[in-house]
C-alpha cells in the first residue's frame, strides 16, 4: 500500500473516499507519523494508484 492523498479536512476526506468507492478502489486510512496536513491519510494498493488518480482528476474536471 501506498499513500495516495492526505486530505486537509474532514469534508475533502469524505470526497476522497466516495471518488474512490465509487471507482470500486479499495483502500484504508492511516494515522501517520510524517507530518502532514490532515489527522488521516489515504492509502491505496500501489497497482491501483494510477487509476485512483485518474478518478481524482475526473473529480477536479
Amino acid at each position: 500500500m501506498v499513500r495516495f492523498y492526505d486530505p486537509k479536512d474532514e469534508a475533502e476526506l469524505a470526497m476522497v473516499e466516495a471518488v474512490l468507492k465509487k471507482g470500486g478502489i479499495e483502500y484504508f486510512l492511516s494515522r501517520e507519523p510524517e507530518a502532514g496536513i490532515g489527522s488521516l491519510q489515504v492509502h491505496v494498493a500501489e497497482e491501483d494508484l494510477p487509476k485512483a488518480e485518474e478518478l481524482m482528476q475526473q473529480k477536479v474536471r
